[in-house]
């Protein structure tokens, strides 16, 4: 296993990050939002090893939060290109991370009156980014 540079954790931490302001955007409201981040605070606190120490270490990403498209322009190719990153560096941290940031996504659109169908349809956005290409 080879470590991930400061760039790697921070690709890392924006798609993870991005995924759960993405989720949710989708069903906006103040307090939906603060019941929702204890949720993804508690799936990402989950995680272990090199996705641990990238999502807890380090600045925090930046987003525009002008536009949920702006967001997922971010977050989903970052998404992507971290798979590719643990899949060349720490192959065994894949499914790590993709459970992770699906766990968290899935318990945002569950914190408040359960899964939205605008949730839901972020979460297959961020699983086919998960997914490995074709």
């Amino acid at each position: 296993m080879e470590p991930l540079t400061a760039d790697e954790q921070l690709t890392l931490k924006t798609g993870a990050f991005g995924a759960v302001f993405l989720v949710s955007n989708a069903a906006p409201g103040i307090l939906s939002m603060v019941r929702e981040s204890f949720a993804a605070s508690g799936a990402l606190a989950d995680a272990s090893g090199v996705v641990k120490e990238a999502l807890a270490t380090g600045p925090l990403p930046e987003f525009s939060h002008d536009s949920a498209l702006e967001i997922e322009a971010t977050a989903l190719p970052a998404l992507g290109r971290a798979v590719r990153i643990l899949r060349a560096k720490s192959p065994g941290d894949v499914e790590v991370y993709r459970s992770v940031v699906l766990a968290a996504a899935e318990q945002v659109a569950q914190a408040d009156r359960g899964v939205a169908p605008a949730e839901a349809a972020v979460i297959d956005k961020i699983r086919d980014a998960l997914a490995e290409p074709a």
